[in-house]
């Protein structure tokens, strides 16, 4: 029903209430009944008018990522070889790491991955130690110690020889200690075609080829 249409209901309704109940009291009451029937509507069309509030809520959207190959477990290697063939040799060094992998490719680089290992481990085990210096780099540095130092500078390594890549691969097994060196705290090694003086006041702990290691 239109709002006008109400309307003349509403106007009937109080003419024949009117004309019906002639008492003023009765009329007026009607006469007000007719009216609410004529407010109803509009509020019925107010209510319809209002928009309703809405609510958001909000949902975090997660997307899956896709799934990745696990990187390899260094730590898994069932030998030295295969650790060593498991390490990700091109990856940047830093200047220490590069001295550590340069002394075991001139000191060991004809020696079993064993020995090559022992080297590495000595090297680290004296920069851990307060009778030598503190970094990888002062102790292949220090004069006297490694016959393949021309004074404070190494020779140029052949960075394209499989004897480097695995040089490498030593240094970074030694450097986070992935495999324990037979060398174990061994800070002294000479070839064994040799016999300093200074061997008999050391502790031999090792030969591995042609190195023996002493603390």
């Amino acid at each position: 029903m239109s709002r006008k249409t109400t309307t003349i209901a509403a106007i009937a309704t109080v003419a024949i209430a009117t004309t019906l109940f002639p008492s003023g009291n009765d009329a007026a009451a009607l006469a007000q009944a007719a009216s609410n029937q004529t407010a109803l509507p509009d509020m019925v069309e107010a209510a319809e008018l209002v928009p309703q509030a809405i609510t958001f809520v909000s949902e975090p959207v997660v997307q899956a990522l896709p799934e990745q190959a696990p990187a390899p477990v260094l730590t898994e290697a069932g030998s030295l070889p295969e650790l060593v063939g498991m390490v990700d040799t091109a990856a940047p060094m830093d200047e220490q790491l590069r001295c550590l992998a340069g002394a075991v490719y001139f000191e060991a680089r004809g020696e079993p991955l064993s020995g090559q290992l022992a080297v590495a481990q000595v090297i680290i085990n004296r920069s851990e130690d307060r009778r030598f210096p503190g970094s990888y780099c002062g102790v292949v540095a220090q004069p006297g110690q490694f016959s393949f130092m021309r004074g404070s500078r190494m020779p140029a390594v052949r960075e394209s020889s499989p004897a480097w890549t695995r040089a490498v691969a030593i240094a970074r097994i030694a450097h986070q200690g992935l495999w324990e060196s037979e060398a174990g705290n061994a800070v002294f090694f000479h070839a064994r075609y040799v016999s300093p003086g200074w061997s008999r006041t050391k502790t031999r702990l090792a030969q591995i080829d042609t190195h023996i290691f002493y603390r």
